[in-house]
């Protein structure tokens, strides 16, 4: 009898414990991401000059560069979401930053996950470029590693993708819409931060704010551009680059995130 009271008790704690803690637990739909993305220019430029050893002007150029811009450049997008969609865009549309722009584009990226469709706006130096195509699929393992981001317990995943960059990302299920920020999708709640630790590049969660739901007007598909596929933008880029070496190469893969 001892035993079974004993037995009783316990799943009565554990019942009343776990109601308490989902009533504290903040699972989101909709709301707004402010994310930082940081390039460590410094070390992309080291990179190109091992594809020009016997080329004076990179290292010039390097000792210039590095006199008058930070080691990383930064930059500031929204995601916007609610429900299965999402809007990503620049803080700031301008092209102030345009020493890296080729390295940093202000991609606009509109994803409909529920229909896995996708629309984004990428800006190729004067080139304008709507690119409608599928969301990206991304074969992800999920790991038992996890760190805290803007407040939220986020567990880490691994992935590949366009064949060689090597993608490490963390996602929070209390965010309930498997987005992130640029093409990132695919995990099981949003993606807060995201490090491409080859190619120099991160993306972090900032700041989320919680509020009403977006309004019809908020989350919209950008319009404007050359509308292609991302194969046929892949294909456009590269035949222009072809002559460029090892930075078009790198700006390529850039511009194809």
């Amino acid at each position: 009898m001892k035993n079974l009271l004993k037995t009783f008790l316990f799943l009565f704690i554990a019942v009343i414990s776990s109601q308490a803690f989902s009533q504290h637990a903040i699972f989101l739909s909709h709301g707004k991401i402010q994310f930082e993305k940081k390039v460590n220019m410094y070390a992309l430029i080291q990179e190109e000059m091992k594809l020009y050893p016997d080329d004076p002007w990179m290292s010039q150029y390097f000792d210039a560069y590095k006199k008058t811009n930070p080691q990383f450049a930064t930059t500031d997008f929204s995601l916007t979401f609610d429900g299965q969609k999402t809007l990503y865009q620049p803080v700031d549309q301008s092209d102030n930053n345009r020493s890296f722009y080729s390295y940093s584009p202000k991609n606009t990226i509109y994803s409909d996950l529920e229909n896995q469709q996708a629309v984004s706006r990428k800006k190729v130096f004067e080139d304008v470029f709507l690119v409608k195509d599928s969301t990206r699929k991304i074969q992800w393992k999920i790991t038992d590693e996890t760190r805290e981001i803007a407040g939220f317990h986020c567990r880490r995943a691994n992935a590949l993708i366009m064949d060689s960059i090597y993608v490490v990302a963390f996602y929070t299920d209390q965010i309930t819409i498997s987005g992130g920020p640029e093409s990132f999708n695919g995990l099981p709640g949003m993606i807060l931060g995201v490090a491409l630790p080859y190619d120099h590049i991160t993306w972090f969660a900032t700041k989320i704010a919680v509020g009403t739901a977006a309004s019809d007007e908020e989350i919209v598909p950008p319009v404007k551009g050359k509308v292609v596929s991302n194969k046929e933008l892949y294909l456009k880029i590269k035949d222009a680059m072809k002559d460029w070496g090892g930075g078009g190469a790198s700006i390529l893969k850039n511009v194809m995130l």
